[in-house]
C-alpha cells in the first residue's frame, strides 16, 4: 500500500470526480489552509453544523439516537461550547476508487487550540459528504470557521482491489449528503 502524492490526487479528481469540488492548490492567505497538498488533500467544512447540548437531558445512545441532542446552526462561524462537541460535514463530495482507503486527520492549527477533529477512513468505493466531529477539549468556548480547511485527507493504494467494497456491502453512509447522524 502506497501513499499517493499530488499529481495523483489531481488527476483522480479531475478525471474520476474523485474531490468535487477541487481547489488544485493550498490556499492559505488569511485562512485555515485548504485544497491540494504534498501527499494529502485539505478539506473545508461546510457552514452547516449540529453542536450538542444537554437542554433535554437525553442519551447519548448510538443505537437509538436523538436528533434533540444537536442545536442546528447555519453560519459562516460556530462556536463549540466548552468540552463538547459539534458535528460538521465537509464542502467536497469524495468518491474513493476501489483500490483506495483513506485516512482523516485534523489540521494542527485547531489541535493547538485544543480542538480535535475525528473522521473515520473512507473505505474502498464510499463515496458523500464526509461527516466530521469536531471536539472542544478545553474549558473555554472554541471558533470553527466554516469554508475553511478542517481536516486532511491521506490516500493510499492497495497493490489490487479488495474483495469486498463499501458500495458492495450498501454500507448505510453509502451516499450521504448534509451532516448525516448515527445509523444502525
Amino acid at each position: 500500500m502506497a501513499i499517493k502524492s499530488d499529481r495523483w490526487i489531481r488527476r483522480m479528481a479531475k478525471e474520476h470526480g474523485m474531490i468535487e469540488p477541487f481547489e488544485d492548490r493550498q490556499v492559505r492567505a488569511g485562512v485555515v489552509s485548504f485544497g491540494l497538498s504534498s501527499y494529502g488533500y485539505d478539506c473545508r467544512v461546510a457552514d452547516e453544523f449540529k453542536v450538542f447540548t444537554n437542554v433535554y437531558n437525553t442519551v447519548v445512545d448510538p443505537k437509538n439516537f436523538d436528533p434533540k441532542s444537536f442545536v442546528d446552526i447555519q453560519a459562516s462561524e460556530c462556536i463549540v461550547p466548552p468540552n463538547s462537541f459539534a458535528l460538521a460535514r465537509t464542502i467536497e463530495y469524495f468518491r474513493i476508487p476501489r483500490d483506495v482507503l483513506t485516512v482523516c486527520l485534523g489540521k494542527s492549527t485547531y489541535a493547538r487550540c485544543g480542538i480535535i477533529v475525528n473522521v473515520t477512513p473512507f473505505e474502498p468505493e464510499w463515496e458523500g459528504h464526509v461527516t466530521i466531529e469536531i471536539s472542544n477539549t478545553t474549558p473555554l468556548p472554541a471558533k470553527i470557521y466554516a469554508n475553511e480547511g478542517i481536516a486532511q485527507v491521506l490516500f493510499f493504494q492497495s497493490d489490487e482491489p479488495c474483495e469486498v467494497s463499501y458500495k458492495d456491502k450498501a454500507g448505510k453512509y453509502q451516499q450521504q449528503r448534509g451532516v448525516t447522524l448515527p445509523k444502525i
